[in-house]
């Protein structure tokens, strides 16, 4: 299990396994968001099985299903309202963590200073700076707003 640490209170991991629940509960963790399409793995990786462990282990469990395409700003928003409901510690997971860092840059564009931004994920072993062009106009438009 690779879980990557984003800020203090969300991480990332590649594809969790059921068995993984246990520990994730054991270091804190309070919620697990899901953001890996079930199409993209087989049934005892799919949402209902991580859902099913996470509960069985005292974890809340988030489905936002996210592609690149799916990548909106209403799924955006709707996955930083997620993580502003819990009350712990967030691990959402993908295939890399990658679209799962991706979508939490997103929801911070005109919120902090996009260099933040981006040295955040970079610390979090993510490199986004091709996101910056993404990030300089989601701040423009909410600065106009």
């Amino acid at each position: 299990m690779d879980i990557r640490q984003i800020t203090p209170t969300y991480f990332v991991a590649p594809q969790l396994d059921p068995a993984d629940m246990p520990d994730i509960k054991a270091a804190g963790i309070t919620t697990i968001i899901c953001n890996r399409p079930d199409e993209e793995v087989p049934p005892a990786f799919q949402a209902d099985a991580l859902e099913a462990a996470a509960r069985a282990a005292g974890l809340n469990f988030v489905r936002l299903p996210l592609t690149h395409q799916s990548m909106t700003p209403p799924i955006v928003a709707e996955q930083m309202e997620h993580l502003a409901a819990c009350d712990g510690p967030v691990l959402a997971y993908c295939a890399s963590g990658t679209r799962c860092t991706v979508v939490w840059c997103l929801g911070q564009a005109g919120e902090m200073p996009i260099d933040d931004i981006l040295n955040t994920a970079r610390a979090g072993g993510y490199d986004l700076a091709n996101l910056r062009p993404t990030l300089e106009a989601i701040a423009r438009t909410k600065s106009q707003g």
